[in-house]
């Protein structure tokens, strides 16, 4: 150890690490710059156009910045995917059933009427018609998103006694699920009419407690 002008101590320095020759470090920045890249490709030109040069000119990287984290378009794409089926949405705690719905309902709206959201689901239906990987992706997306908040709700109401015990929970997913995005995705109408969304968390309500 070694004193400074005031006689105290100080250890000496360190020498720094350095990362090995070669070794790639992935900037989460980059790595976001470029997700967020994607969703507007996919939007812009489909996944059929999409290229991993469009990619990296719109997150401002050059093509090996892409490569590094994802083989392909392909598997980029399926990431993506997956990655929406982990975060989900989030768990209404309203109080009520049709409360519950009502919100649920809220907040799946406005995601489906995104701009970016309202181009890349029907093309990647598209799409999952021909490419098997990508049809098993998004419906574990589209299906796992929705499961687990509508377990949720219907768990809360059998707590609340709103339903029965032991309802189908397949039937329970298809009827809160079912009508949103049909009219949503399937017939990709422009603008739900007014009370559109209250009259179906009611009728929603209805049908569960009658299963």
């Amino acid at each position: 150890m070694t004193t400074n002008a005031d006689g105290a101590q100080k250890r000496p320095q360190q020498p720094r690490r350095r990362a090995p020759a070669g070794a790639a470090v992935l900037r989460e920045d980059v790595t976001e710059a470029i997700r967020a890249a994607v969703f507007e490709e996919l939007a812009a030109v489909g996944y059929a156009r999409m290229s991993i040069e469009g990619i990296a000119r719109r997150a401002g990287v050059g093509k090996t910045a892409v490569y590094r984290r994802w083989r392909s378009k392909l598997h980029l794409v399926l990431d993506l995917v997956s990655a929406i089926a982990v975060q989900g949405l989030p768990a209404p705690d309203t109080g009520t059933l049709e409360g519950d719905l009502r919100l649920l309902y809220e907040v799946t709206a406005r995601a489906l009427r995104h701009p970016v959201a309202s181009q890349i689901i029907p093309d990647l239906q598209a799409e999952a018609a021909r490419n098997p990987d990508i049809a098993e992706a998004l419906q574990k997306a589209l299906r796992e998103g929705q499961e687990g908040v509508a377990s949720g709700i219907v768990a809360a109401a059998e707590r609340r006694g709103e339903v029965r015990l032991g309802i189908d929970d397949e039937l329970a997913l298809d009827l809160i699920s079912g009508p949103l995005y049909w009219r949503s995705v399937v017939i990709r109408s422009p603008k739900l009419p007014k009370g559109y969304l209250e009259s179906l968390a009611r009728a929603t309500a209805v049908a569960l407690k009658a299963l």
